[in-house]
């Protein structure tokens, strides 16, 4: 039995929709995915929570120079120095220096260590 010749618009018609359908059937349109504002870098983050946790244990800022990744401040008789810096791989270092007349004040500088790791959620 032989293939029946169809009206030439039919045929014209099922060739375009065979041809047409893997086409439509490969579209999709993506929504945007929606993108978080960049917040504070990490020396930010550490400089402001080094300058609040100073204030917290009552030490009086003297000086910030954040170019240096340096802040002086006094407490009573007894100075302080908190210096940052950016290492290699983006992490921050912190050093918390505390003097009195007597040498160092271990105590001065773990209270501010405290007071900087709760600033910073630690």
């Amino acid at each position: 039995m032989g293939v029946r010749k169809s009206n030439g618009i039919f045929a014209t018609t099922c060739l375009a929709i065979t041809l047409a359908a893997p086409i439509f059937a490969g579209c999709y349109v993506y929504q945007p995915v929606p993108v978080a504002a960049p917040g504070p870098s990490s020396f930010d983050r550490s400089w402001d929570a080094a300058v609040g946790a100073m204030q917290d244990v009552g030490v009086r800022i003297q000086s910030q120079d954040r170019s240096r990744g340096v802040i002086t401040g006094a407490n009573d008789s007894r100075d302080v120095t908190i210096t940052l810096a950016t290492q290699a791989d983006g992490s921050v270092r912190v050093e918390i220096s505390a003097r009195g007349p007597q040498g160092g004040d271990a105590r001065l500088a773990s209270d501010i260590s405290r007071a900087y790791d709760r600033r910073m959620g630690r």
